[in-house]
């Protein structure tokens, strides 16, 4: 590590006004395209990459990591507002987001999300500063087989999201795993479910449709049924916003989800092909579980946003590693990336570390400053975004609906994504009704495809012989760890259930 050249990168980046204008601005685009349902960080970037053609490397950098860290923490918003998550990794958010906004705290819940997102951030920016090569050599050693255990991994965390009742959150993980087959067989291209003359599923069920009808649009009806009913009253927040950051003791409450939220972040961001979806899944599984009192989780407490936000924020720096060390993008938006850094004659990969170290060393220093602009932003929003809910809900509702469907239709231009995107809401609004979890068939719909790919792949490589898989301590390790997961969580949870029992024997 060069100190004086990392010190030096650091100053000539956070010293050029075009860098910092270009990186605020990245982030307030972020922020705002991130809070709309359907508009993920990854659209921002593609639709923003073109204004960086004429710009310097570094100022073109600063913009599309603003947009980058300024979309993850922008889902958060209408995930804890309207219960409708901005983009997929802000999915876990509203687990507890939501109920705190119910609750009157939607400042509260707020300024834990950007604080966290900022913590999560910077977390992932030092360790993509000083152990990118050592996690990169790391990740380039899941094949098929790995990625496979790893989508079991996450799958394991299942039991810890479902709440009250297991048996519901697992029969939700398994319809969530059938709709995954729907489309054409990602191998052999053999149609399952469906004829060739059903075009809108070739591709199977769009995730990000189903994801805000499966929240947003089913949050709608279930309002438009307490309105009818008379029983939906003005939600209106008490709170008093005297500061846009969380106070000492929530901070001192929340900074051990906060850390380990970022460091799960970074290094399933660091693996290319996972992301922050699963990320926050795994980081809310895990902190939830090593906490000592699980049964408020759900329940809408700040520790759940802290855990969920410091990992997808995290994740943006965990993607740069592969990026820059192997010139191997960890997610869709580091494709992007990687594109830029093309065009501007600049090829990721080992020799970036030899040959243009202090590009790299910049890079480095624009994500960190991607991140501050992103509180920056945050900081001058919270007040802005509390109003939201003190709406009229006759009002809200439509204006969420309108917002909900057309976010559907702007994935794919394709208005069989809208009628998805209703299926899913009236599905939800029935899973809502009878109390079955929703996030469970979230989580399968994000690593089911993943699971059959990798495993479909691994038996064709080693002829059918499922044993071979033994021979991988990486695969081996996710193996035990997700054994030992659901076996606690399962106990936990029993734990819970007769805690609960028993304070309701009680009254």
């Amino acid at each position: 590590m060069d100190w004086g050249l990392l010190i030096t990168s650091y100053l000539q980046v956070f010293a050029n006004p075009q860098v910092l204008l270009m990186t605020l601005l990245g982030a307030a685009g972020g922020v705002l395209l991130g809070a709309i349902p359907g508009m993920t960080a990854t659209m921002g970037v593609a639709l923003l990459i073109p204004f960086s053609f004429g710009m310097d490397l570094i100022p073109s950098v600063g913009l599309l990591l603003g947009i980058y860290c300024g979309g993850m923490y922008g889902g958060s918003i209408s995930a804890i507002l309207i219960h409708a998550p901005g983009t997929p990794s802000a999915a876990a958010t509203l687990i507890d987001g939501y109920p705190m906004c119910q609750k009157g705290q939607v400042g509260l819940a707020l300024s834990v999300a950007m604080f966290s997102s900022f913590c999560g951030g910077v977390i992932g920016a030092l360790i993509m500063t000083f152990l990118s090569p050592l996690i990169a050599d790391m990740a380039m050693n899941f094949g098929p087989g790995e990625m496979f255990m790893l989508a079991v991994f996450g799958l394991s965390v299942i039991i810890a999201i479902s709440g009250n009742s297991i048996s519901k959150g697992l029969m939700t993980a398994f319809f969530g795993m059938l709709l995954c087959t729907v489309g054409l067989d990602p191998t052999n291209g053999v149609p399952r479910f469906i004829s060739y003359t059903t075009t809108g599923l070739l591709d199977g069920i769009q995730f990000i449709p189903f994801l805000i009808g499966l929240f947003a649009v089913a949050e709608v009806i279930a309002g438009a049924e307490r309105i009818i009913r008379g029983e939906e009253s003005v939600q209106s927040t008490n709170e008093k916003i005297d500061r846009v950051l969380p106070d000492l003791g929530t901070i001192k409450k929340i900074f051990p989800n906060i850390i380990t939220g970022a460091v799960l972040g970074t290094l399933i961001g660091a693996i290319p092909g996972a992301g922050g979806d699963i990320a926050v899944f795994v980081s809310y599984g895990a902190n939830k579980s090593m906490s000592k009192h699980p049964e408020l989780w759900g329940t809408g407490i700040p520790n759940g946003v802290a855990s969920t936000e410091s990992a997808n924020n995290g994740c943006s720096g965990g993607a740069m590693i592969p990026l820059l060390s192997l010139g191997v993008p960890g997610d869709s938006v580091t494709a992007i990336l990687l594109g830029a850094f093309i065009m501007k004659g600049i090829t990721p990969g080992p020799m970036m570390y030899v040959s243009e170290l202090p590009t790299v060393y910049r890079v480095f220093a624009a994500l960190m400053l991607a991140n501050l602009c992103m509180l920056i932003v945050g900081c001058c929003g919270v007040r802005i975004f509390t109003k939201i809910v003190s709406l009229e809900k006759k009002m809200l509702y439509p204006i969420i609906l309108v917002i909900s469907l057309l976010g559907a239709f702007s994935i794919n231009k394709n208005v069989f994504d809208v009628g998805v995107c209703v299926v899913s809401g009236i599905m939800g609004w029935l899973m809502n009704k009878y109390e079955f979890p929703l996030s469970p068939i979230l989580l399968a719909l994000i690593l089911g495809p993943m699971c059959e790919k990798n495993f479909v792949r691994f038996m064709n490589i080693h002829r059918g012989n499922v044993f071979e898989i033994t021979q991988s301590p990486i695969a081996m390790v996710f193996l035990v760890v997700a054994l030992l997961v659901i076996i606690y969580s399962v106990w936990n949870q029993s734990r819970i259930n007769k805690r609960t029992a028993a304070a309701k024997a009680e009254k």
